[in-house]
């Protein structure tokens, strides 16, 4: 779908809405449509986006989202079993990825974190080629150009910067395309980061350089209470979306758990920054229902109440209960649903489980793009400590 011009009033309102900061502890504003009963309420800005997603887009909505949430549960499996050396779980963050994803269009381009396995799965990502990563038999897995999909990163907040800095040269590439009367598409770029990595320094260097060239750039913060043990109100004394405010630029906090909010407020954002009006910070606000990865225990630092409040909040039950009520999709669809699940979660295991081990010699070729005198001798090192022990084998045999 191509750009649409934003309904008249439309950037003053958001501005009204935006305009405010909270002082430490009050609550700000949080856009919300589909409540956690399955009712569907409405939004002076955001229900008119929200009127675009037809009936068979829902059912793709909650499709995808339990595919992933199988996904996840599979893949948690695996590591336990000890065929992945780590695994990070995404439950109870579905709506926000799932949303946000099928919001972009084709020729956008988005920057992960480590947790966007829902973002990859709208992305046409092969899940199984994600799991190679985890498998410690690639260093991504996927060819990024072939969706638009960076390979994951696990440096905490590093994405952020090579978003805005692929941004600022789609913004040059579709400078060069307008004066050469170019009839492409309009792009953007979506960075993804935690509340964690919110407060590492390269988030503030992003925002300040997007600000500054007006980057089509949109920062999408996935606040799920918790930056591994460290709680949201240790992180920040105001709500994150209100940082925006201090590098002039709009800052929305959606309810992450909403999968139609989240849909229209990144559509929203997408389009403004696309149409060269600048940055935009999604604040969704969701929760991490299980450990930060495998090696963490939640149980250590937070309390089963809290979790069991939030799992009240599920996107895929709220969404179901809207689908049920308004007879959108029947029994035959969920049923279908869940086999469609099982025969993800097999063909990721199958799959998982024929993942060839490189050659370790691979690593000395991929360091440098040339042959590197240094790295041959290390290499020649090697050869020789390898066949020490081919010695030692022969000996004893």
């Amino acid at each position: 779908m191509g750009s649409t011009q934003l309904p008249p009033g439309t950037e003053e309102t958001l501005a009204a809405t935006t305009a405010a900061a909270a002082a430490p502890g009050e609550p700000v504003e949080m856009v919300q449509l589909l409540g956690p009963d399955g009712k569907l309420g409405t939004d002076p800005i955001f229900s008119d986006y929200a009127k675009r997603i037809d009936p068979e887009k829902l059912r793709v909505f909650y499709t995808d989202m339990a595919r992933i949430r199988r996904f996840d549960q599979e893949a948690t499996a695996l590591q336990r079993q000890g065929e992945l050396a780590l695994w990070v779980p995404l439950t109870g963050q579905e709506a926000a990825q799932i949303g946000s994803g099928h919001a972009s269009q084709p020729q956008d381009y988005i920057f992960p974190t480590y947790r966007e396995h829902g973002v990859a799965l709208v992305r046409n990502v092969d899940l199984a080629e994600l799991l190679k990563q985890f498998r410690g038999v690639s260093n991504g897995g996927w060819d990024p150009r072939e969706n638009n999909f960076h390979l994951y990163t696990l440096v905490l907040a590093a994405q952020t910067l090579h978003a805005v800095g692929y941004a600022m040269g789609i913004q040059r590439d579709q400078k060069l395309a307008a004066a050469q009367d170019s009839t492409d598409s309009k792009a953007a770029v979506i960075a993804y980061f935690g509340d964690g990595a919110s407060s590492e320094g390269d988030v503030h260097e992003s925002m300040v350089f997007a600000a500054s060239y007006n980057a089509p750039v949109v920062f999408f913060c996935q606040n799920n209470h918790w930056a591994i043990s460290v709680p949201t109100e240790v992180q920040t004394k105001v709500p994150l979306a209100n940082r925006a405010k201090g590098y002039g630029f709009p800052g929305i906090r959606v309810d992450g758990n909403d999968v139609i909010a989240v849909h229209a407020v990144t559509e929203w954002a997408l389009e403004h920054a696309r149409e060269g009006r600048g940055p935009v910070l999604i604040e969704a606000y969701t929760y991490r229902v299980g450990a930060h990865t495998t090696a963490d225990d939640p149980t250590k630092y937070r309390e089963s109440a809290e979790e069991a409040a939030w799992r009240e909040k599920d996107p895929l039950d709220r969404l179901e209960k809207y689908l049920r009520a308004e007879g959108l999709a029947d029994e035959a669809f969920f049923d279908q649903v869940d086999a469609d699940g099982d025969e993800l979660a097999k063909y990721v295991r199958s799959t998982t489980h024929g993942l060839e081990v490189p050659d370790i010699r691979e690593a000395f070729a991929n360091v440098y793009a040339e042959q590197h005198p240094l790295i041959a001798e290390e290499l020649a090192w090697f050869e020789e400590y390898s066949a020490g022990f081919e010695s030692d084998e022969e000996t004893a045999n």
